[in-house]
């Protein structure tokens, strides 16, 4: 729902001298020092909370010793245990940040059912339930009602206002929580919401990101067949080298078989469905996010490698079903739940210029919650609050994304060029640029030698991919003056090959100018946006078909969001590749009914190729900001 834009100075401004006080008065404090002040100010219960079905869900209640006045409640519930477990023993953090606890409020943290001290059987991103008709019939949305309720009829000194938050899974269960909201939901924030696991976290358009499946489900996903408090150990590698480590294992089945051995049920479960059938449909949440909370803000960062599709999405998915509600969207330069861990001055090589996380939570999330929650007279937060990389400001918008977009097409020309000028614009070609793919020797997504997902990789110098002969790189001429792109980009790519399947990852790159070797960062191929596509999925996630050798085919994927400014000297470059390991399974190349349980003898090179003619061209569609 579109709302009055306001300048940044205004929006950021309005911050009073007592959260400035607090900001400088919590910062830098150790986690003992925070577990003393929570201790001092806080009294902790702990109880059983009945849900509608007889479940009982551990809840953990921390409620300010000031009892001169009433305080709204903040819930999180999570996946991820509300330890530590007793009255007498007190956590080192409470709430979205420390502002929340000087701030003054009632925190609830509740373990889901079926996790660690809370009854019921544990789901994987539960599905919702649109028509429930009896008790025994539950979701995440009717435990977030049961919870709200009892903590109205038996907790102290609240103000009959409650909101909730939570970052990743528990953004997912809130999400889940503000579907058909109790009405005293009146705030809710999920940060990085899962939201739909075949374009989030674990696949993307049909591709199995193997690292961060691997690494977290192996640490987070074991079976626990009886309530504990006790958490999960996480994976022992055996190496530091996971591009040899899951290169020499094989298929997905293999390494399960070698190093998870089938300990891990969602795992298994996962390689049964390799295509977008019920499994997935009914994990998606966001059809489903309807009569949600008055106030909402998504939250996300650019760089965020799990649930960037999440956020986005959820973002959308509530504009569309909810016209009346007061939906704003967060984004800054942060890696996945960077805002509220760390400064955000940086990632990796790249700096963007001031603590933009600090920024964020003082002068974003803590207001948002101190309007709705308290009435406190702070001005409406934008429709959306974004930072534009490459110029290191934050911006807002009436609209995201912006309405005064200009969409534009960049398209593949030979040389390695890339235009905004189409094929039959320019010169003839009816050419293409090929390579060799080879899935026995894939491209490195990053040159970090580690098993896991970086968070940094989405701002990593790819030069040493552009390097490769299995990675095709075009690029614009230096830019004569700035550009900024913003919103949603979209691959439209011709191709062929002498296989009968292959994956298409796409990359967006800002090109740093060439300098003498004492400048930071010269000749640097940041990163923006990355994505991929199974080619077998090209046209139905249910419905895999192979490639015909040779015969055109057209592949379009989203890219998800951006807004960057791409500065005077500087080039846009696209990077196109059919691998992308150990980010990503290896794709055989030969069609299999199930890639997961691909054999040795499917794994073949193949010849690829991208077309660029006036019949089929390649394109990626960005939109561009009028000048400013």
């Amino acid at each position: 729902m579109s709302k009055p834009a306001h300048c940044v100075a205004r929006l950021f401004l309005l911050i009073n001298l007592s959260l400035l006080i607090l900001a400088n008065s919590l910062a830098g404090q150790e986690p003992e020092q925070l577990e003393s002040y929570i201790r001092l100010h806080y009294t902790k219960h702990e109880a059983m909370v009945p849900m509608r079905d007889g479940v009982k869900l551990m809840t953990s209640v921390f409620v300010p010793r000031d009892t001169t006045k009433t305080y709204p409640i903040l819930i999180k519930r999570t996946p991820y245990n509300v330890g530590p477990y007793g009255v007498d023993k007190y956590p080192s953090k409470l709430g979205p940040s420390e502002l929340f606890v000087k701030a003054g409020y009632i925190f609830v943290n509740q373990d889901v059912r079926g996790r660690f001290a809370s009854e019921g059987e544990f789901q994987q991103v539960t599905p919702h339930l649109p028509n429930k008709s009896h008790a025994s019939e539950v979701d995440e949305s009717s435990d977030t009602y049961d919870t709200i309720e009892w903590l109205l009829k038996n907790v102290k000194n609240h103000n009959g206002r409650v909101g909730m938050f939570g970052i990743s899974y528990p953004g997912f269960y809130a999400a889940a929580g503000m579907i058909d909201a109790h009405p005293a939901l009146v705030a809710v924030s999920p940060q990085a919401p899962v939201s739909d696991w075949y374009f989030d976290d674990f696949l993307h358009h049909g591709a199995f990101f193997l690292a961060h499946a691997f690494r977290w489900l192996s640490s987070n996903a074991g079976e626990r067949p009886t309530p504990t408090t006790e958490p999960s150990k996480p994976f022992v590698y055996p190496t530091p080298d996971g591009y040899k480590m899951f290169l020499e294992a094989g298929s997905v089945e293999n390494i399960d078989k070698l190093y998870l051995k089938g300990a891990i049920p969602f795992w298994q479960e996962m390689m049964q469905h390799p295509n977008r059938d019920e499994f997935w449909e009914r994990r998606a949440l966001i059809p489903h996010l309807k009569r949600v909370a008055p106030a909402v803000m998504t939250v996300t960062g650019w760089y965020d490698a799990e649930d960037l599709y999440g956020s986005f999405k959820t973002y959308q998915s509530l504009e569309e079903l909810n016209p009346n509600v007061n939906n704003v969207l967060v984004v800054g330069p942060w890696p996945h739940g960077g805002w509220a861990s760390s400064d955000g001055d940086r990632l990796g090589e790249v700096s963007f210029g001031s603590n933009t996380a600090a920024f964020y939570r003082s002068e974003i999330e803590l207001p948002f919650f101190e309007k709705y929650l308290k009435g406190k007279e702070y001005a409406a937060p934008a429709e959306a609050t974004v930072f534009e990389t490459g110029s290191n400001v934050w911006r807002t918008f009436d609209h995201w994304p912006p309405n005064n977009i200009e969409s534009k097409r960049l398209y593949l020309q030979s040389g390695g060029r890339l235009d905004f000028a189409s094929p039959e614009q320019t010169a003839p070609d009816s050419g293409y640029d090929e390579f060799v793919s080879d899935p026995n020797q894939p491209v490195p997504y990053s040159q970090k030698i580690t098993p896991r997902m970086t968070v940094e990789y989405m701002v990593d110098d790819q030069r040493f991919a552009s390097r490769r002969p299995d990675v095709l790189t075009f690029q614009t001429e230096v830019l004569s003056e700035d550009m900024v792109i913003a919103g949603a980009l979209e691959a439209d790519l011709w191709v062929t090959t002498t296989g009968t399947d292959a994956d298409w990852i796409v990359k967006l790159i800002d090109v740093r100018p060439d300098a003498p070797e004492s400048t930071p960062l010269a000749g640097y191929q940041m990163l923006l946006r990355s994505e991929v596509m199974r080619g077998r999925f090209r046209n139905d996630y249910a419905q895999p078909e192979p490639f015909i050798p040779g015969e055109p085919a057209r592949i379009r994927l989203e890219l998800l969001d951006v807004l960057h400014r791409f500065k005077k000297g500087h080039r846009l470059m696209v990077q196109i590749q059919s691998t992308w390991f150990p980010l990503v399974d290896r794709n055989p190349q030969t069609f299999v009914p199930n890639i997961y349980f691909a054999q040795p003898d499917d794994f073949q090179k193949a010849t690829h190729r991208v077309l660029r003619s006036d019949q089929y061209p390649s394109s990626i569609e960005v939109g561009v900001l009028p000048k400013s």
